[in-house]
């Protein structure tokens, strides 16, 4: 990667564009000082080079005469800043107009406009965070739960990348007496390795790295959730049940079936699972084009649904319309709902728990056993497990995957030595055990790989 490039100095609005109390443009660099000293008009008629770390000064942004906005600006010096480059940030009005009026008077005098991610970037290429910590970063943005923000966070702040770590130790330490013992054989007490305590370390690292991926579905599912898909016959309260699951009206409710002529999809938090839910539109012999258009639709999405919500009027009986549903979602996930508790039943409970896991009798018109459909949801997508709240998770596809790859070489070195194999067929597969943990935490990588992860940030972060 080019210095040049690195030595930039560079700029961005960090906040969302729009209307809003403040906004914030964010200048990091060698030059961040000497930008906002062109620019910024303190009370107190003191440069912004004459500002402790970590202050907080009141004044104006100027272009020449013209005052463009009344701003409070922060000063965080290296290498104390989350890049550990100088780092001024301008607190300005929201609004568009002014945060674009500031950031352009930044950029013309001398910032280049920040690509996305590259403040993060730089918080990694200058050695703050990791890559996995860098990568958390993207995740407490996007998170949809709690569950997910808490996940994020303990990654941000080091609880993989530490766990890793000493993953790593063990198997570095492995490879250096493994190698000592190849090079120098006839060195006193180098030739007498202990390769039953090296073997006893690397079982250890191998439960670990099972240990964490052992986790690592339930951590997926916290941070990027399932789909699920409500169906069902005309008038059988699918809106009602969206609407209840939400609770507020997002759907139309009428008496007419048929209401729903198209999907809603609402992302809800069910038990620290974020879960996107599809109100499609009923199951049923469609009368015109758009109801054609809509039976479609709800069909393509059940498929290619994580979850079917399969919901029943309890106060109607089973019909041959049910039981041609039922058959096509054969061998998927699946709860059958049993709507309209409040009303005389007429519907065959037995017969449902025959073809479905679960069966969760609800009132969606009055929000009743809506806590038990959640229990469902939740323990049919965990598959009944407890979230661990002391374990490390492992969430990302790319870290699972190096994790994964990790794991399955230090379990081979161990069968190495179990078979008494060469040492340097185990050393070599501990090399290559530690080139994959070593991608998880950034200590070496590609430029592709870089502008893959942070091409996923927007421009500010």
């Amino acid at each position: 990667m080019a210095q040049a490039y690195l030595n930039d100095t560079i700029a961005a609005v960090s906040t969302g564009m729009g209307s809003a109390g403040i906004g914030i443009v964010r200048i990091s660099g060698k030059d961040a000082l000497t930008i906002a000293g062109k620019i910024f008009v303190s009370k107190d008629g003191r440069s912004p080079r004459d500002y402790k770390t970590y202050t907080v000064h009141y004044g104006k942004i100027v272009n020449g005469q013209k005052v463009i906005d009344e701003v409070i600006l922060t000063v965080m010096l290296a290498p104390g800043s989350f890049t550990r480059e100088d780092i001024v940030e301008i607190n300005c009005h929201g609004g568009i107009v002014a945060q674009r009026a500031v950031l352009e008077l930044v950029l013309e005098n001398g910032a280049r406009l920040a690509e996305p991610g590259e403040f993060t970037k730089r918080a990694f290429l200058n050695g703050r965070i990791d890559l996995a910590q860098a990568e958390a970063v993207l995740d407490i943005i996007r998170a949809k739960t709690d569950s997910a923000l808490n996940l994020s966070l303990q990654q941000l702040q080091g609880r993989l990348s530490g766990k890793v770590n000493d993953i790593r130790k063990i198997i570095l330490d492995a490879v250096t007496l493994l190698e000592a013992n190849i090079d120098f054989p006839e060195e006193e007490g180098v030739s007498a390795v202990d390769l039953s305590r090296i073997r006893e370390d690397l079982a250890v690292a191998d439960k670990e790295l099972k240990d964490a991926l052992g986790n690592s579905r339930q951590a997926r599912i916290m941070r990027d959730g399932v789909s699920a898909v409500i169906c069902g016959k005309p008038n059988v309260g699918k809106s009602s049940l969206l609407n209840a699951l939400l609770r507020q009206e997002r759907s139309i409710v009428t008496p007419i079936a048929g209401t729903t002529r198209d999907a809603i999809e609402e992302v809800i938090d069910i038990k620290g699972i974020p879960v996107r839910i599809v109100d499609t539109a009923g199951i049923l012999d469609a009368r015109d084009l758009i109801e054609k258009k809509a039976v479609a639709r709800s069909r393509k999405y059940i498929a290619g649904a994580d979850l079917i919500l399969f919901l029943f009027d309890g106060s109607k009986s089973f019909t041959r319309e049910d039981d041609a549903i039922i058959k096509k979602l054969k061998g998927r996930p699946a709860i059958a709902i049993v709507n309209k508790i409040d009303l005389k039943q007429k519907i065959d409970k037995s017969r449902l728990s025959k073809k479905f896991q679960h069966v969760v009798g609800i009132s969606a018109k009055k929000s009743r056993n809506i806590n038990l459909l959640e229990d469902a949801i939740s323990g049919l997508v965990l598959k009944g497990k407890v979230r661990p709240q002391e374990s490390v998770m492992v969430a990302s596809l790319r870290h699972i995957q190096a994790l994964s790859k990790a794991q399955i070489l230090v379990a081979e070195a161990v069968v190495s030595l179990d078979n008494k194999l060469s040492t340097e067929f185990t050393a070599q597969a501990l090399k290559d055990a530690l080139m994959r943990i070593d991608e998880l935490l950034g200590k070496n990588f590609s430029d592709d790989l870089l502008d893959k992860i942070f091409g996923e940030f927007c421009i500010g972060k």
